[in-house]
């Protein structure tokens, strides 16, 4: 049990809006987390339930979606440990805005709202970091609206392939997401991301190989990006 509370202090302790707790404090933080695993598709919560819990990611990925009344998924981010998931329910008291399920197995730990209400009121300045995090949500989803609602799913790929090259930082990466992944993250169907996949490697703008995008003209890229429909 104390070797536990010790592995999630040093967890808890990477996680920035944390950084101004004390050891002592971290330490009585970590002995109230609730330590949860999910196997990679698993469903840590889904939209509309009741917030229960505070989520830490303390390994692993998850990927935040919406599912429209037929089905449709579209992916709203994709998080990595360290970092949390389901802040906003903290601050309205209603319910997940979303659902999250796991990119690769998972450990998350689970804190409840009135624990963490009551940091935050011992120390506002975690309430302002956690609000910091919320504000860059809300940036990345007014991001992802603009680009499914003006975009054409061509130009929102090479977007996306140039982002997964800045994020790699080198033109050649391994293929971070499966062509579903795409298409949830993009707001289409499998079928058009294959196709389009296999038009920017007929116009020389890409190659994959062994599951590997390499980016062979990014100024091309760039261009189709920018191209207004």
């Amino acid at each position: 049990m104390v070797a536990m509370t010790h592995a999630k202090t040093q967890i808890l302790g990477r996680i920035p809006m944390f950084a101004s707790l004390s050891p002592q404090e971290l330490e009585a933080l970590a002995e109230r987390a609730i330590e949860r695993k999910y196997l990679p598709g698993e469903v840590l919560f889904h939209e509309g339930d009741p917030c229960d819990a505070f989520h830490i990611l303390g390994k692993g990925r998850v990927k935040i979606f919406k599912t429209s009344p037929s089905g449709r998924e579209i992916m709203l981010a994709v998080e990595s440990a360290p970092s949390s998931v389901a802040e906003v329910p903290l601050f309205d008291g209603g319910p997940y805005p979303a659902s999250v399920s796991a990119v690769d197995e998972v450990i998350s730990y689970l804190i409840s709202p009135q624990e963490f209400r009551q940091i935050c009121r011992r120390h506002p300045e975690v309430a302002l970091k956690l609000l910091a995090v919320v504000g860059g949500r809300l940036r990345q989803l007014v991001g992802t609206v603009e680009a499914v609602s003006f975009g054409s799913v061509r130009q929102r790929l090479a977007r996306t392939l140039l982002d997964f090259a800045a994020q790699a930082g080198q033109s050649s990466y391994p293929v971070p997401a499966t062509h579903q992944e795409l298409a949830s993250r993009l707001g289409t169907v499998r079928e058009v991301i294959s196709r389009n996949l296999s038009r920017f490697q007929a116009e020389g703008f890409l190659r994959v190989d062994k599951k590997t995008f390499h980016i062979l003209d990014s100024r091309g890229l760039e261009g189709e990006a920018e191209t207004e429909f």
